[in-house]
């Protein structure tokens, strides 16, 4: 099946509506619950449940495998619904609640349990909120409604850990007590975004097409466009290993030269590119509105391959600190261009389906991408870095060569 025409949007859809910032406001709450604990849960896992490191691996994979599976299933399930809201209501929902079910974790597979409910959650709410914003926003500013999104949820992962952070230092115990609490107020947020959603975000049901996906979407569903666009996508990410391996060079040069950060500036520096995104993501859907998707994401995986190139041989404090700044770009560029193309060449009749195909595809690659990272890491530190430039360019040289619509 070839992508179907868009349903004429009416007036109110020429600018960014009330669903669209709505939904903003939903992932800035999720975001600052989430990233308040994030970075603590793998301190209460070998601190306070004395858990050997190699579980903390089994138990992000198997959450973060379960979000990247699910979604191509939960967009299915809601083009077959004709409905978004639903699963994006229960989706967050389940995000709130895992942050107590950590709390009251007694032995780790409490842990995974919860971290999978998370994942679950996310799984279910993405591709629907996608085809939400999409269907929320003429084609002609999807850009811009995708990057304020972005935006706002970079700002709830910049509030996140600062929030968490003080609410640890005015907290009086032991590391046990003190991470236990982090985690219960940490579901303040997470409920606030599922109120937020369900009182805020409106639908119109009858613009759907209920009933129109029988079936999961196999390959020849996708339109051609749609089908090279997963393809790039797939092979850029099977560079983009975690971001946790530019955290580990940062400190792995700073054991070699104990002078080049203090003890925290590293953290800072890690918070320096999502400053950065919050600060233009919008901007940068408003240009891929007017010069199209592919230039902007093709500048996005170049300022990506500078970066990695540039982490391979860094080895001063101003060297580290431009090259995380100017990793912001990269998040920039590409965090809402990325996902309005998605929906720019994805079938109307099965947006979220076909959405959730592109979140599949991105999370399929990550977990080889971060596997192989790690194995090269282990040869020399500037081998993945070297790796993921070199996988950047190659996704840049398919992508330029992209057809479909007037805005790809």
């Amino acid at each position: 099946m070839t992508a179907g025409a868009e349903t004429p949007v009416d007036p109110g859809k020429s600018r960014i509506g009330a669903t669209v910032i709505a939904l903003g406001v939903v992932s800035l709450l999720m975001d600052i619950s989430s990233e308040m604990v994030y970075t603590q849960i793998p301190i209460f896992l070998t601190q306070v449940l004395k858990v050997p490191a190699e579980l903390i691996g089994l138990i992000e994979g198997v959450a973060e495998s379960t979000a990247s599976l699910l979604r191509v299933v939960a967009g299915w399930i809601s083009d077959r619904m004709g409905r978004r809201k639903p699963l994006a209501v229960l989706g967050y929902g389940l995000g709130a609640i895992s942050k107590p079910m950590i709390a009251v974790s007694s032995v780790w597979p409490l842990v995974l349990g919860a971290r999978f409910v998370d994942r679950l959650g996310k799984g279910l709410r993405s591709a629907p909120r996608d085809a939400l914003i999409a269907e929320n926003t003429a084609e002609s500013i999807r850009g811009r409604a995708f990057g304020l999104h972005r935006s706002m949820d970079t700002i709830g992962a910049i509030l996140g850990p600062l929030l968490g952070a003080w609410i640890l230092i005015r907290i009086a115990g032991s590391v046990d007590h003190r991470l236990r609490m982090l985690f219960l107020i940490a579901a303040i947020p997470g409920l606030l975004a599922v109120l937020a959603l369900a009182a805020l975000v409106r639908e119109r049901p009858a613009e759907h097409h209920a009933g129109a996906a029988p079936r999961l979407p196999r390959l020849s569903d996708l339109s051609p466009a749609y089908r090279r666009y997963l393809l790039v996508v797939f092979l850029f990410n099977l560079g983009n290993s975690s971001d946790a391996f530019l955290i580990l060079r940062a400190t792995h040069a700073t054991a070699a030269h104990p002078a080049l950060f203090k003890p925290g500036e590293i953290l800072l520096l890690y918070a320096l590119f999502n400053v950065t995104e919050a600060l233009f993501g919008y901007m940068a859907g408003g240009l891929s509105d007017r010069i199209g998707r592919k230039p902007v994401v093709c500048a996005g995986y170049a300022i990506f391959a500078v970066v990695y190139f540039g982490m391979a041989v860094a080895g001063s404090r101003t060297a580290f600190a431009l090259l995380f700044l100017l990793y912001g770009g990269y998040y920039t560029l590409t965090g809402g261009p990325q996902r309005a193309l998605a929906a720019d060449l994805a079938d109307p009749k099965q947006r979220a389906a076909q959405i959730g195909a592109y979140y599949t595809v991105v999370g399929v690659a990550l977990l080889p991408a971060s596997l192989v990272a790690g194995w090269l890491f282990e040869i020399h530190i500037w081998a993945p870095f070297a790796y993921g430039g070199v996988m950047a360019l190659a996704a840049i040289a398919l992508l330029s060569r992209l057809s479909g619509p007037a805005k790809a």
